[in-house]
């Protein structure tokens, strides 16, 4: 079905395109002048100024007469009753709020773009806001995207596998990209899309099957994620190693907010450049535990030693209470 803004258009584009050509028809068979043609138009699709005999001596003339009053006025009623819908049922108010959320989309950069509001959407959403993150979805369900504008996200509706659909979400310019949409094919190609869209973006994926992990990394995602796979392995480790569960669940459950795993980047200016993790107290003034270490272009190093020199925008894994690591982050400039 049609939506008043579009029965609107179409409406106004019938309309138009009839006024030009019986503008035309009684300018030249009717000959009339440009102004009188326009005249005689006006005057015969608002039904103003005829009597009950016409004064067209061309019975051709008339007929078409006849027919412009017929689909002129269907025509207009046509537009108006598209106006008047949109007036009742908020279409304004829809477009102007599109249009608002272009412009912020277009102002947005190095965001989050999430593809599918499901329960992960929803879940990523949630995470991703509560830590700063700003955040493009997509979807093409309209309860979704209800509740997308209820939890303060911009969002663009539409199927997120079409070209146009990411462009308007901002992926030339994204920073991430979650394709989380249940169907590994669609994922693919969302894949495939956004790395051909943007080739410095970075992609994660969701995928449901083994087989699919490999295409998705051929594709050009950057990691691929498989909750069955990550759920499996939680549950044998709740059998076999069931200490080891519970402290993963302890760090990676969100009602759990004393304690965090966080990664901090060496910054420029930082006071830890050059020093080697013993020197920088993150155990003894911060309660820090440094689990890992990423080098540039590097491997993460586990467990690194107290003599390990600390470099420019080297990341550190660290464990411990969230008031520590913001503390640890904040004083690595001073």
């Amino acid at each position: 079905m049609k939506t008043p803004l579009r029965r609107i258009q179409v409406g106004a584009f019938v309309l138009v395109m009839i006024f030009v050509v019986a503008v035309l028809v009684y300018h030249w068979r009717g000959d009339y002048s440009w102004l009188d043609a326009v005249w005689m138009v006006v005057i015969t699709i608002s039904s103003v100024g005829y009597g009950e005999r016409s004064e067209l001596d061309d019975p051709a003339l008339q007929v078409f007469t006849i027919l412009l009053i017929v689909f002129g006025i269907s025509a207009a009623a046509y537009t108006v009753r598209g106006f008047m819908q949109t007036l009742f049922e908020g279409e304004f108010e829809r477009a102007l709020e599109g249009r608002k959320m272009k412009r912020e989309i277009e102002g947005l950069k190095n965001h989050v773009v999430i593809c599918g509001f499901g329960r992960t959407g929803v879940m990523l959403a949630t995470d991703l806001k509560s830590q700063g993150h700003e955040l493009v979805v997509i979807d093409n369900e309209a309860e979704r995207l209800e509740e997308a504008k209820n939890s303060g996200c911009l969002y663009v509706g539409g199927n997120a596998t079409e070209e146009d659909v990411l462009v308007a979400a901002g992926v030339r310019q994204a920073g991430t990209v979650i394709s989380a949409l249940p169907h590994d094919a669609e994922n693919v190609f969302i894949v495939l899309t956004c790395r051909d869209l943007n080739p410095d973006v970075r992609i994660i994926s969701r995928a449901d099957h083994v087989n699919t992990k490999r295409k998705l990394l051929q594709a050009g995602a950057d990691r691929v994620v498989m909750p069955a796979v990550i759920g499996a392995q939680q549950m044998t480790r709740l059998v076999t190693r069931s200490s080891t569960a519970e402290f993963i669940h302890l760090v990676s459950d969100k009602e759990n907010l004393d304690v965090e795993l966080d990664e901090i980047e060496v910054l420029q200016g930082s006071s830890l450049v050059g020093k080697t993790i013993g020197d920088s107290q993150i155990g003894q003034q911060f309660r820090l535990l440094v689990v890992g270490i990423k080098q540039v272009n590097g491997p993460i190093r586990f467990n690194p030693q107290a003599d390990h020199v600390l470099e420019l925008n080297d990341v550190l894994i660290v464990l411990g209470q969230l008031g520590d690591i913001q503390a640890f982050r904040g004083g690595q400039l001073t």
